[in-house]
């Protein structure tokens, strides 16, 4: 089980974190190979299809690519993994812009966001269809598989150990983009990077590392994955309290909300934002000196506005932890609330991973005996006595360091399976989003969350949108979806959120 779906749900929880999907699209023409020079140690020459989309302003021709690239050491040209992609381009006045889109895990493939979101088909019951809202309609998309997912693979079992980490993943995924944009003349584009849940953290990393080795990045797309800042522009205490009003729709779905505290969405949000100024925040900021009265009052009203059984309530903190409302919401009947989308208490069914192969070994014409990592939990391919590797997430290396003592990554790792709250913190951050910024002022970064989301606050984003010193307050845009992680599978949401991305890339 990969690490973090163990630190959001628990040992005992199942993986939902990103549900895969593809696509099956008109029929290919004739596959031609594009003159793409690979050098040594070269994975099989890429495939070129061309395919026509229904769009409601009319029909947008594109093409497809697919194929893989090889991730070579600085110093012999060794390549140490062949990363794949799948690249569509439609054709245009003058270049456009261009945005390299993955998803997180870590260990996913970009099946999500391709298939649900960005690309130009989309999953629906058990097929594909033409995806109105696809974000073709404004620039060309480089969807990427980090190794270890898709057709991606590391050359040796060597290799593997330095992309199945945080600092090599970022590496190898900035070394593709670079690769990438090499092999296809494409360094005067207007680059942007896209990633959802971890992803959203390598895209503002990787925008980093790229501009530190002179590759200009336009824009940052984080999605469900926070917004790449090491500063914290509110306070815990704070950021503590604004999470209730986040919390009070959910206590509503859920039938948990007392009726006076609303019976809206809205009104949930507006009785709990009113309670948290007034009451909450003030007392968080005072705790200790709380008299009893008082903190039992505040765990009252914190029952009250969340749901959360007051003997669920750390009367010390008086907070609880992600994983406490998860499990505590509903716990007396026995449910236990999505992750993701905590409007749910299971996972949601994808049905049209079926067509996952079909569409790239059949409508992309790509040979490769290679399994495609990620799309159900098969395991295929040579593995004498069935001992196939475990996953990349479950071998997954957080450290930011090199070499932290065995005590420190688990403790680090026990707190946050302890929380539930997020991913292990071992070492400082890699720079991020404001040291992007500090290298390129003109950059736009957009932050997308889903109102629903466990891993999120939407009330705390407002709040840090409003603190932010004036460099990062035209850079930065926040955005609040009706959804969950996956707020896109909320056709309005979908909607809304490929014309923020349309209008982002077009200025």
């Amino acid at each position: 089980m990969n690490l973090l779906t163990r630190i959001a749900m628990g040992s005992g929880g199942l993986a939902c974190a990103l549900a895969l999907t593809l696509m099956s699209g008109p029929p290919a023409h004739a596959a031609e190979t594009p003159s793409v020079a690979s050098g040594q140690d070269a994975a099989p020459p890429p495939t070129v299809t061309h395919h026509s989309l229904r769009l409601a302003r009319g029909r947008l021709d594109y093409q497809a690519e697919i194929g893989r690239i090889a991730i070579r050491d600085v110093e012999t040209s060794e390549a140490r993994g062949h990363m794949g992609y799948v690249a569509y381009r439609a054709p245009g006045r003058e270049p456009r812009p261009l945005i390299f889109i993955w998803n997180g895990g870590p260990g996913a493939n970009s099946a999500t966001l391709h298939f649900e979101a960005a690309g130009p088909l989309r999953g629906e019951d058990d097929h594909l269809v033409d995806n109105a809202e696809t974000w073709l309609s404004a620039a060309d998309l480089v969807f990427v598989d980090p190794i270890g997912t898709g057709f991606s693979r590391p050359t040796s079992t060597a290799a593997a150990d330095e992309f199945y980490g945080t600092v090599g993943d970022v590496a190898s995924v900035a070394e593709f983009v670079r690769s990438w944009l090499l092999l296809h003349d494409a360094q005067d584009r207007r680059v942007f990077l896209a990633g959802e849940s971890w992803g959203a953290g390598r895209a503002a990393n990787v925008g980093y590392r790229l501009l530190k080795q002179g590759v200009p990045i336009s824009g940052l797309i984080l999605i469900s994955g926070g917004d790449g800042l090491d500063t914290a522009y509110v306070s815990p205490e704070t950021a503590t309290a604004l999470h209730v009003i986040d919390l009070a729709p959910v206590a509503l779905f859920h039938h948990r909300l007392p009726p006076e505290l609303g019976l809206t969405p809205e009104a949930a949000r507006a009785a709990a934002e009113a309670w948290v100024g007034t009451t909450y925040a003030p007392a968080l900021a005072r705790r200790a000196e709380l008299t009893d009265a008082q903190r039992n009052a505040v765990i009252a009203d914190l029952s009250r506005f969340t749901g959360v059984p007051a003997d669920r309530i750390d009367p010390a903190a008086l907070t609880f932890t992600p994983r406490q409302y998860l499990q505590g919401l509903l716990q007396d009947q026995g449910r236990t609330l999505n992750v993701f989308d905590m409007r749910l208490t299971e996972s949601p069914r994808i049905g049209f991973t079926g067509a996952i192969d079909r569409y790239l070994r059949r409508t992309l014409n790509y040979v490769t005996d290679l399994a495609y990592v990620g799309l159900d939990d098969v395991q295929a391919g040579y593995a004498p006595y069935d001992r196939f590797p475990a996953g990349v997430g479950a071998r997954w290396n957080y450290a930011t360091v090199e070499n932290p003592s065995p005590e420190a990554v688990k403790a680090a790792i026990d707190d946050a399976v302890r929380r539930g709250g997020g991913p292990p913190r071992i070492g400082p951050p890699l720079p991020a989003t404001e040291e992007a910024l500090a290298l390129s002022p003109t950059l736009k970064v957009l932050i997308a969350s889903g109102r629903y989301d466990s891993l999120a606050s939407c009330a705390r984003d407002a709040a840090v949108a409003q603190t932010l010193p004036p460099s990062l307050r035209f850079a930065l845009t926040y955005r609040c979806y009706d959804g969950g992680h996956m707020f896109y599978r909320n056709p309005a949401a979908r909607l809304q959120f490929s014309q923020d991305v349309a209008d982002m890339v077009s200025r």
